[in-house]
């Protein structure tokens, strides 16, 4: 079965049977039993009122009235019979009702005072209950003489009543599963209308209907919806960071191109087209790498595992610390072990590794790097500082290092094009805002807030 609708439903439904089926059975084998005790209490009370009519007559034989107090040891083929039988097996006494039928000689006699239940068929197949009581009767001062009373009753009453308690559960248990199957099947519908939305919405999503799934989900489809629109604006951000880099790619080269074209066309001395050629060469090739970083980008990635901060610091400090082996900085770091970031390690060695370069390149002996989660549970928001002990960055120059100015080149004398790919990841890729201030070592402290989620959504 390939519906889960249709999986459910016969799950449920076999459930359901099961529980039904058992129930009925378990109802039936105790109204069964109930109805049978009832029958053995009837024929025990009918073998006292038997014990309670008999009586010795003149030569010490026992003997039972012709009036008998149930009417129907009187009335022959009544349903009901009796008869007593000694120790020997001798029929002593029968009833009325047993005219032309006789009953076999079963149970045996045995000790007085044992009761014995059986069923067993009269003599023209008739099914029986039968209940056997042994007396042991005082016919004479110290002689004793055992007595039998048996009374039977056909089956054909219980029977009936016992098809007709069936009937009834049956009817009723088949009316309550078609009623519980309907319910189940409307509770099913409304329960899987989620998922029918969902998958209708995905439909809507794949016509470009729409952009994204609708809100108003259960908690159960809240991680699915909530990470696919995820994954939606992951897909969107990235086509289009892919298509601005492409197109500010384009226009940035257009004025390096021109440039080039013009000292051809000018026909100018070939020590000035080669300055040219290596100046328009250089910021081309300054452009195409900082447009390619750009477009790389990743981002929040969708249902990713949170990536510990430290083991990335630290790894990025120790590369540092040989890169610049010959000034010997002091590279520390100061991320605490349970600091995590949900996106890409790669944008995180990006953010991390630019910031901490700059430093290096600027300070004079320091350089600490600092990360630590600004909300609570550390899955929303992180901050990530570094500072030097360097001579700062002027605070005219900030505005023009962190502007969104023209993209061709946006660099500034001695900082590259790190501090630039930092700032449109912070801030495109990651909803956040990069600032640069005065640290307390007296250098310059730039200032990372990363957002795991666009407008805390």
């Amino acid at each position: 079965m390939r519906s889960l609708r249709s999986r459910l439903f016969v799950a449920a439904s076999v459930v359901l049977a099961g529980f039904l089926g058992l129930t009925g059975l378990t109802l039936d084998n105790a109204f069964r039993d109930s109805a049978l005790a009832a029958v053995q209490g009837r024929l025990q009370a009918q073998v006292y009122i038997l014990l309670g009519a008999a009586d010795l007559d003149a030569f010490n034989r026992l003997t039972l009235p012709q009036a008998l107090p149930e009417a129907r040891f009187s009335m022959p083929d009544s349903g009901l019979y009796a008869d007593v039988v000694d120790n020997q097996g001798n029929l002593v006494w029968r009833s009325p009702s047993l005219l032309g039928l006789a009953l076999p000689f079963f149970p045996a006699v045995r000790n007085a005072g044992e009761t014995q239940f059986a069923l067993i068929k009269s003599s023209n197949d008739t099914p029986l209950f039968v209940m056997a009581f042994t007396v042991n009767w005082e016919t004479s001062p110290n002689q004793y003489q055992l007595y039998t009373f048996r009374v039977a009753e056909t089956q054909w009453e219980f029977l009936d009543q016992l098809w007709s308690f069936r009937q009834g559960l049956w009817g009723w248990l088949l009316a309550a599963t078609c009623v519980l199957l309907a319910a189940q099947g409307l509770i099913l519908h409304w329960s899987l209308k989620p998922l029918r939305r969902v998958a209708a919405e995905v439909k809507d999503i794949e016509t470009s209907q729409r952009t994204e799934l609708g809100g108003g989900y259960p908690e159960e489809l809240l991680p699915l919806t909530a990470n696919l629109n995820a994954l939606l604006r992951q897909s969107r951000a990235h086509l289009e960071r892919y298509r601005n880099a492409l197109a500010d790619l384009a226009h940035s080269l257009k004025t390096p191109l021109a440039v080039l074209r013009g000292a051809l066309e000018n026909s100018a001395p070939p020590d000035e087209l080669r300055q040219t050629l290596d100046e328009q060469l250089e910021r081309m090739n300054r452009t195409v790498d900082y447009q390619l970083q750009r477009a790389a980008a990743s981002g929040r990635i969708a249902l990713s595992a949170p990536l510990p901060v430290a083991p990335v610091a630290r790894k990025i400090l120790d590369s540092l610390a040989k890169v610049y082996a010959d000034r010997a900085p002091r590279l520390s770091s100061e991320v605490a072990i349970n600091t995590a970031f949900y996106g890409d390690e790669g944008d995180l060695l990006e953010i991390l590794g630019n910031l901490a370069d700059n430093a290096c390149k600027w300070c004079r002996r320091r350089v600490v790097m600092r990360a630590y989660p600004a909300d609570r549970d550390g899955r929303t928001e992180l901050i990530v500082e570094v500072e030097d002990d360097g001579p700062g960055i002027p605070a005219e120059q900030a505005p023009l290092l962190l502007g969104r100015g023209q993209r061709a080149d946006p660099t500034v004398a001695g900082h590259g094009i790190g501090l630039a790919v930092v700032r449109d990841l912070v801030e495109e890729v990651y909803y956040g805002r990069l600032d640069i201030d005065r640290g307390s070592l007296g250098g310059a402290l730039v200032r990372a807030r990363l957002r795991f989620q666009a407008n805390g959504g």
